[in-house]
């Protein structure tokens, strides 16, 4: 199994994960035309997906998602609240699979366990994706809390992608209106620096082979925030990495150790 970030943060987010036969793009935030420039960075052509995951219907996850599967004739997988929260009428010709947000399913050589999140969306999830062999990645943005619910499903995985959305001091002290701060911080907005940490701290990660963190906050964080407080790390037991919004992140490998 390998996966890699197109760009991760508020103006656009995609991840692709590559196991055997099957190529899956987790969100897409951004134009055809830029999905394809970065694909093509990742020697991957958008014919070459399989199908498409959704986790709501944030613009900064959706944008480019229609468009891209009507192009290239893509499977869209979605929430029936992420579903609703949409226009019907932007469904035309496109080939959508609606999904329990606690029910596992199938895609090529991938199984894909939904997670529902605590976010200020409809029917939000967060994904986990395990190849034939077991090995794991979960992928987790856009929530305000750590719930029992995502402890248990993504404590163990081998690959992990994780938001880091924003310093609180930072966003505390920043130009935003007090009702956009409040939104953020909230117990359904995004992961503060401190919580990405606690989560770590927490959770089972003996077999984590790659850890990338992303989502980060252009105007309420910086990477050397980030660094710093992920510096309570252990620095030998997984490779750390971070996903900016214009570079994202190049294929890290997952294996059986």
């Amino acid at each position: 199994m390998r996966f890699a970030s197109l760009g991760s943060g508020s103006r656009g987010n995609a991840t692709i994960v590559d196991v055997g036969s099957t190529r899956l793009l987790i969100d897409c935030g951004f134009s055809i035309k830029e999905t394809e420039r970065r694909l093509e960075r990742l020697g991957i052509q958008p014919s070459d997906l399989n199908a498409i995951l959704v986790t709501h219907e944030h613009g900064d996850h959706i944008r480019g998602v229609l468009p891209l599967a009507r192009k290239y004739g893509l499977t869209v997988y979605m929430t029936a609240g992420t579903h609703r929260a949409l226009s019907f009428s932007l469904f035309s010709g496109i080939d959508l699979k609606l999904i329990d947000s606690h029910l596992d399913f199938f895609i090529g050589d991938l199984a894909v366990t939904p997670v529902a999140v605590p976010h200020d969306a409809r029917e939000p999830v967060q994904y986990v994706v395990r190849s034939g062999d077991n090995l794991s990645l979960g992928v987790l943005t856009d929530l305000g809390s750590i719930t029992a619910h995502v402890v248990q499903h993504f404590e163990g995985c081998h690959g992990l992608f994780l938001e880091c959305n924003h310093d609180a001091a930072m966003l505390a002290n920043g130009t935003y209106p007090p009702s956009l701060k409040r939104r953020i911080a909230g117990d359904w907005g995004h992961l503060n620096n401190r919580q990405s940490l606690d989560l770590l701290q927490n959770i089972q990660t003996c077999q984590l082979q790659q850890l990338v963190l992303g989502h980060i906050s252009e105007q309420n964080n910086s990477l050397a925030a980030v660094q710093a407080m992920m510096s309570n790390l252990p620095s030998d037991l997984f490779s750390i990495h971070y996903a900016c919004q214009n570079d994202g992140v190049d294929w890290l490998a997952l294996s059986r150790v």
